[in-house]
């Protein structure tokens, strides 16, 4: 067996320079007719470029007029601007992440992202509704589209007066929240859409159930303002909303 190995070395080594050129490019050849057969693509993940990922915007006036969420911490939003056919329209979407109803789910709660803005990406990927993929969104993938953090722990409703039963470790300032980005958002833009369109999904959509009517009252007459609420009810929702309204405060009328 070493004989025959030796016999080859030698029989390689005889090759002349022209024979080892062609043998290089015969090689070199079925290595590019391989790898165009079975291309490799990169993870999903590493697709995307960062110009994809979308900046966090902590409100410019939540300080001066008490806007918190559940830890004291200042609220945010996702901001990406609209071009072309789209830039004058606007889409809001209110993230989802359910309710907390007791003072110790608050207070578990508040050291989450969905409590305190401390723990949230500061630059997230648009998805879904919020693409600016025309082939994954069609109709909105070139507006103006907010992402709005969810941070309250109630849809957007809480009221300060309710503070006094936790001595002072919650924040449920979900009304004055709305209330300050509703504001932000008319003073670089909103104001001025042709179409605009308020949604969200689970208590993103309650809340756009419970902000839908100060929404369109907030916008132009001459504004097309609709409300899109994604899961925002259930049948138990009506069984557990009494004790979470007595919890945060929350005081609204949804429309039906």
């Amino acid at each position: 067996m070493a004989t025959n190995l030796n016999l080859r070395i030698r029989s390689l080594r005889r090759w002349s320079k022209k024979e080892w050129v062609v043998s290089i490019f015969v090689l070199f050849t079925l290595t590019l007719f391989l790898l165009s057969l079975f291309p490799i693509s990169p993870p999903s993940d590493l697709s995307h470029s960062a110009h994809d990922l979308v900046d966090f915007i902590l409100f410019r006036n939540a300080n001066d007029r008490g806007a918190f969420c559940l830890d004291g911490s200042v609220p945010g939003y996702h901001f990406q601007k609209g071009f072309g056919s789209g830039s004058p329209n606007w889409l809001l979407h209110i993230e989802g992440g359910g309710w907390c109803n007791t003072i110790e789910s608050c207070l578990f709660r508040k050291n989450t992202a969905l409590g305190s803005s401390n723990y949230m990406d500061r630059r997230v990927r648009f998805s879904g509704i919020l693409s600016n993929d025309p082939s994954e969104n069609p109709d909105f993938f070139n507006w103006n589209k907010v992402k709005i953090r969810y941070c309250d722990g109630a849809s957007l409703s809480g009221h300060p007066e309710t503070e006094l039963k936790t001595g002072g470790k919650l924040f449920f300032r979900g009304q004055l929240i709305w209330e300050v980005l509703m504001d932000e958002l008319l003073s670089i833009g909103l104001s001025k859409a042709q179409q605009a369109l308020l949604s969200g999904c689970s208590a993103g959509g309650l809340a756009t159930l419970i902000h839908c009517d100060d929404f369109r009252k907030r916008l132009p007459q001459d504004v097309t303002a609709k409300c899109l609420a994604d899961a925002g009810g259930s049948k138990k929702f009506a069984q557990g909303m009494s004790c979470k309204i007595r919890t945060i405060g929350g005081r609204f009328s949804i429309p039906l």
